[in-house]
C-alpha cells in the first residue's frame, strides 16, 4: 500500500498484460497508487496502451516509487506517461529512490516509452531500471534524462540500467550526473557541456541472426550490438527536444 512517513511517500503499482486470445491484449491487472496512477488508453491493433499518470508531485527527497510491468506469452504493451517526471527537493535530504521492473515473456512485446525525467535543482535521485526478457521477446526501452529546468543548475541524479535477456546480462550500466556525482560527468569523456542524456535499448530475436553494426549517428550519439539480440543507442544533447529528435531517428533507422 502506499503511504507518506517522515522520509517521504511510498508507492508502488503494476501492470499486467495478457494475450485476450481474439488476437487483442487484455490488463487483468492494472494497480497503481500514490504519484503513479495508471490510465488505460485506446488500444492500437492488438497492443494494449497504458500512460503512468502523476496525480501527485514527485519524486521528492526521501520517496521510494516502484513500477512492475509485466507482458505475458502473445502480449503486446505499450506504456508511456502523460507528462514529463520531475525529480524535485523534499522535505528531507533523503535520496529518493524510483525503481522500474520489466518482465517480457516469450513471443511478448513491451514498448517502455516514458516522457523524460528531469532533475530539478536540489533533488536527489537514484533511479533503477531492470528488465528481463525471456527468450524470444521483443522490447523497446527508452530513457532520457535532462540536468536542469531552463536556466537551472541540476540536481543529483543518479541512474542505472540493466538488461538480461534468457538470464544473461547484456547491458549493466549506471551514470551519475549533478552535484556531488563523481569528477568528470560534465567533462568531455560523459556529457561534453550537454544537459539531455538518453538512452534506447531495442531487443529483438532476429538480431541474434542479423546483428547491427556499430555506427555513428552524426556528432551525438552512437548505436551499438550488445552480446545478445539487442542493441543500444547513447545519446546526449543540448536540450530534451533534440535528444528526442536524436532517439527518434534511431528508431525509424532500426524499424519499428
Amino acid at each position: 500500500m502506499d503511504g507518506v512517513t517522515a522520509t517521504g511517500v511510498r508507492a508502488f503499482a503494476r501492470i499486467v498484460a495478457r494475450a485476450d486470445g481474439r488476437g487483442g491484449t487484455a490488463l487483468p491487472v492494472l494497480d497503481g497508487e500514490g504519484p503513479l496512477a495508471l490510465r488505460r488508453t485506446r488500444a492500437s491493433g492488438a497492443e494494449a496502451k497504458v500512460l503512468v499518470v502523476g496525480a501527485m508531485s514527485g519524486p521528492l527527497g526521501g520517496d521510494r516509487l516502484t513500477l512492475a510491468v509485466r507482458a505475458e506469452r502473445g502480449a503486446r504493451l505499450h506504456v508511456g506517461s502523460a507528462a514529463a517526471t520531475l525529480a524535485l527537493p523534499g522535505q528531507t535530504k533523503d535520496t529518493a529512490h524510483y525503481d522500474v521492473r520489466l518482465d517480457v515473456a516469450e513471443d511478448a512485446e513491451l514498448h517502455w516509452l516514458p516522457e523524460q525525467l528531469i532533475s530539478a535543482g536540489g533533488s536527489d535521485l537514484y533511479v533503477t531500471t531492470r528488465a528481463e526478457l525471456d527468450d524470444g521477446a521483443r522490447l523497446v526501452l527508452r530513457e532520457e534524462q535532462v540536468l536542469g529546468r531552463a536556466g537551472e543548475q541540476p540536481g543529483r541524479l543518479t541512474s542505472r540500467l540493466t538488461v538480461r535477456i534468457a538470464g544473461r546480462t547484456v547491458l549493466d550500466q549506471e551514470v551519475a550526473c549533478g552535484p556531488g556525482a563523481p569528477g568528470g560527468w560534465d567533462g568531455p569523456g560523459v556529457l561534453a557541456g550537454h544537459r539531455a542524456v538518453g538512452q534506447m535499448i531495442v531487443a529483438r530475436p532476429e538480431f541474434a541472426d542479423r546483428p547491427m553494426a556499430a555506427r555513428m549517428l552524426g556528432e551525438c550519439a552512437a548505436l551499438m550490438p550488445l552480446a545478445g539480440p539487442a542493441v543500444l543507442v547513447s545519446a546526449v544533447a543540448a536540450d530534451a527536444l533534440r535528444l528526442r529528435r536524436l532517439l527518434d531517428e534511431a528508431l525509424l533507422l532500426l524499424g519499428r
